[in-house]
């Protein structure tokens, strides 16, 4: 299915449009997200939508090199993350990877980050050509009253897959975590997956200094069961594995192996800790559901079963698309369980369908539960400006 939205619209047009709603949503600033985004999609995301992606990130499915989330955290509102892509001029990988480096540094500049843990892993992550065109992708942070929050994540298979487990394991070396880094490997794979089933998909840090800032190593389990991903979670202090495997399920409408879509699970260090302090689990609904109803009912769902308002995530999805949910998959990409410190709680990751938009498995049957249309409080507005 071809988007639905106006094509004679840039992609950082539509992108300031929805991007603009949502800070509104968590009543935030949206001046300083807005310059911020401008500065990392640079020039080539002044190209018409109807023209397709200056680079075809993979970042989103349909090659935008942009994702919203919402993260809803225990005792705090919610705040809006973006994934963003660095994209050079002439867009590529190693043009990329340098925008990325590039922009890193300037907003250490701009904001003040301190940037001693990027300077010591970023070049263990640094290939002349990535293989997979990804290097470096930026994680921004808005939340109500506090300035933006900058997370670097890194890819550990940009020398290949076999590369990564020692990328990984040299990068933490470097950061002090050694020990932590060899005991989570002991849990966090099943026997002889590593680098197989079990792939080492990220590896992220925080960009501040305060006692809260994370490194997170994750992990992507190919034709996993949730008992995998709970076996994984076991080596963290504290995690419930029923709570885990609830989730998955919930998630997952009840799939028993996860054969399309990966599971990801993610392990959060802070400061000189000697283990994780906290562990993430990111179910990909998109793949496990026939359209964005479904969807939308199991996410709202699981935000209810944790005390958050899915109000919220109604007016998120009015905010980005006109289209009723039941035509399309995807909108709705990921879902997420954080549980530990610093921010334990429930995140939501939201397309742009910038350039498309998948058609559902099945359509919506007469009847059938489900919301469909949505509220189109951002084109509304749009359309009035």
């Amino acid at each position: 299915m071809e988007t639905n939205l106006d094509p004679a619209l840039s992609l950082s047009e539509l992108l300031d449009r929805q991007l603009v709603y949502l800070c509104e949503l968590v009543d935030t600033d949206s001046r300083p997200a807005r310059a911020l985004l401008t500065d990392l999609l640079g020039p080539s995301a002044l190209r018409p939508l109807s023209r397709p992606p200056a680079w075809p990130s993979s970042v989103a499915d349909d090659g935008t090199p942009v994702e919203f989330s919402i993260a809803f955290n225990e005792n705090e509102r919610p705040t809006l993350r973006v994934l963003g892509e660095a994209l050079a001029p002439v867009p590529s990988g190693a043009a990329n990877l340098s925008a990325a480096r590039r922009f890193v540094r300037a907003r250490a500049a701009e904001f003040g980050l301190p940037l001693s843990r990027f300077e010591r892993v970023h070049e263990v992550f640094a290939a002349a050509d990535p293989p997979n065109g990804f290097g470096i992708w930026q994680s921004l942070a808005f939340g109500p009253g506090r300035r933006p929050e900058f997370k670097v994540y890194f890819n550990p298979e940009i020398r290949g897959v076999d590369e990564a487990p020692g990328l990984v394991t040299e990068a933490m070396e470097r950061l002090g975590l050694g020990p932590s880094c060899r005991a989570v490997r002991q849990r966090a794979t099943r026997p002889g997956e590593l680098g197989r089933l079990d792939r080492l998909a990220f590896f992220a840090l925080d960009l501040h200094d305060g006692p809260h800032a994370r490194v997170k190593v994750y992990l992507s389990h190919h034709d996993a069961q949730a008992r995998d991903v709970v076996a994984a979670a076991g080596a963290v202090d504290g995690i419930d594995p029923d709570e885990v495997a609830e989730f998955c399920a919930l998630a997952g409408g009840g799939t028993e192996t996860f054969a399309r879509r990966p599971l990801v699970g993610s392990y959060t260090f802070l400061g000189g800790a000697r283990g994780p302090a906290g562990y993430s689990v990111y179910v990909p609904i998109r793949s496990y559901v026939d359209h964005d109803a479904e969807a939308y009912d199991r996410v709202s769902a699981l935000l209810s079963r944790y005390g958050f308002d899915a109000s919220v995530l109604e007016r998120a999805i009015a905010g980005l698309t006109r289209r009723p949910l039941h035509a399309g998959v995807g909108l709705i990409a990921h879902v997420s369980l954080r549980l530990g410190p610093p921010r334990p709680g429930v995140t939501v990751y939201l397309s742009t369908e910038a350039y498309r938009v998948f058609p559902p498995r099945r359509p919506m049957a007469v009847g059938e539960p489900g919301r469909g249309e949505p509220r189109p409080l951002c084109a509304n507005r749009s359309e009035s400006e």
